[in-house]
């Protein structure tokens, strides 16, 4: 693995995981003494972050991990619903459906065992570990390196976003149902019902999450005010 390659993975896990907050200055020296590495890797790591959209340039400063906002989330959702909305289209249309039969298996036994909890925890990581899977089953089944790229960054947002705080058992429930019938879509290879199914699960989420978002910002003018430093929203 190079060694910029190996200071990004490390930086991008940081702030997904909030251990580098929003509002975060990162400087070349700053990530090289943080990481072990040398200032050459480290620019390197920074610039694929900014490409990224995960921090951005502060002119003579280094960079700044980005604001979790309301407008900011909203235009990550537009972007998601383009992409993966295609992206089932295109796995339905290609994919293996022995492959997607032993997701939806796995994803039946999931919900189930959500279900038979008397008192739902909210430790969701070994679903969301499936859930990767699936997702990189999609990806691969696209065909489409550049789309799989895209889907890369825009689920790291994603993924920053969940890591906020606990999912509500009731909203996973839900969730298990519409990957579900994402998966069970691209089984039977219908594209328009793979689609739709993505858009719906996309809608719910983004309501979900804005609901959150806004009770957590004060002030009058919520629209494109951003999460305070440590103040994680409960999504």
């Amino acid at each position: 693995m190079r060694q910029s390659t190996r200071v990004y993975e490390l930086v991008r896990e940081e702030i997904l995981d909030w251990r580098l907050a929003p509002g975060t200055v990162l400087t070349e020296t700053d990530v090289a003494e943080r990481v072990g590495a040398s200032r050459t890797p480290s620019r390197e790591a920074l610039a694929r972050l900014v490409r990224e959209g995960l921090v951005r340039t502060l002119p003579g400063r280094g960079v700044m991990v980005t604001e979790v906002s309301v407008d900011g989330v909203a235009q990550l959702f537009q972007m998601r619903e383009a992409l993966e909305t295609y992206a089932a289209r295109l796995a339905a249309r290609n994919g293996d459906p022995v492959v997607f039969g032993d997701l939806l298996t796995r994803l039946r036994e999931a919900r189930a065992d959500m279900e038979a909890r008397s008192r739902p925890g909210d430790d969701f990581a070994a679903y969301y570990l499936l859930i990767q899977e699936f997702d990189a089953a999609v990806e691969q089944a696209t065909g489409n390196t550049y789309m799989r790229d895209a889907l890369h960054d825009v689920r790291g947002h994603l993924v920053r976003l969940r890591r906020l705080a606990r999912r509500s058992p009731a909203r996973m429930l839900q969730a298990a149902g519409e990957h579900l019938a994402i998966c069970a879509a691209i089984r039977d290879r219908d594209e328009t019902l793979a689609a739709q199914a993505v858009a719906v699960h996309i809608h719910n989420s983004l309501d979900n999450i804005l609901t959150a978002l806004v009770s957590e910002v004060a002030g009058s003018a919520l629209m494109g005010a951003s999460i305070p430093p440590g103040r994680p929203s409960n999504l």
